[in-house]
């Protein structure tokens, strides 16, 4: 079983399957913004959070300590939110698709080129590309009431208020970063081969079946 990547290749493919999981994880991990509300830690994501206000049956205002997605994309606090978990949702996809490809590389003889994992390098630029536009969205929506419920009236876009950013945002952001440069410049130099080799040769044996037959006869 041999490998279609040069060793570049390889270090491209560790880096690809990185920043995919870094980043999907951190997707669907609501700490994206640490806050407080009445005495009991709160941290958001893009359509989830932990911890939540719930009233009782004797009309009792609690924190509910429990994490969850919203009950529909509708309940999202904030309409950049839902365009953010749309965008991040695509780049993330996108990363997770190039890195299956790269890995399955370093097992499958002749199915990366160079011109393919210049492809990838260009696909995992524009995921890491939609991930930074969620990213940069995300502040615009502070100022939403269920935010402020959290981290005060002073909160609005782009003012945190009593909140603070959480690990996610961060591992987002750096996961998106290394993907756009540093997965996108390796990605060119990946494959072993300048062109596809199975596409050339199924294109040969489908242009010249005959040919192909005869040089085989010839070889034996």
């Amino acid at each position: 079983m041999g490998s279609s990547l040069t060793l570049v290749g390889a270090l491209w493919a560790f880096l690809s399957f990185l920043t995919a999981v870094a980043s999907s994880a951190s997707y669907f991990v609501p700490c994206w913004l640490v806050g407080s509300q009445m005495g009991k830690p709160v941290s958001f994501g893009t359509f989830r959070r932990c911890t939540y206000p719930a009233w009782t049956e004797e009309r009792h205002l609690v924190m509910v300590e429990e994490c969850g997605r919203y009950a529909s994309f509708g309940a999202i606090p904030s309409l950049s939110w839902q365009i953010c978990t749309v965008v991040t949702g695509i780049g993330c996809v996108l990363l997770l698709l190039v890195a299956l490809a790269a890995i399955l590389g370093c097992c499958v003889e002749e199915l990366i080129s160079r011109m393919m994992g210049r492809f990838m390098g260009a696909a995992q630029f524009v995921g890491g590309l939609l991930i930074s536009s969620g990213c940069a969205l995300y502040p615009l929506g502070w100022n939403s009431p269920e935010i402020q419920q959290t981290c005060g009236n002073a909160s609005n876009q782009f003012q945190l208020g009593t909140c603070r950013l959480g690990w996610a945002y961060y591992c987002m952001g750096g996961g998106a970063a290394a993907a756009m440069l540093i997965c996108t410049w390796l990605s060119c130099f990946a494959g072993k081969h300048p062109k596809p080799v199975m596409l050339v040769k199924s294109i040969m044996q489908s242009a010249n079946p005959y040919g192909v037959e005869l040089e085989c006869c010839l070889k034996q």
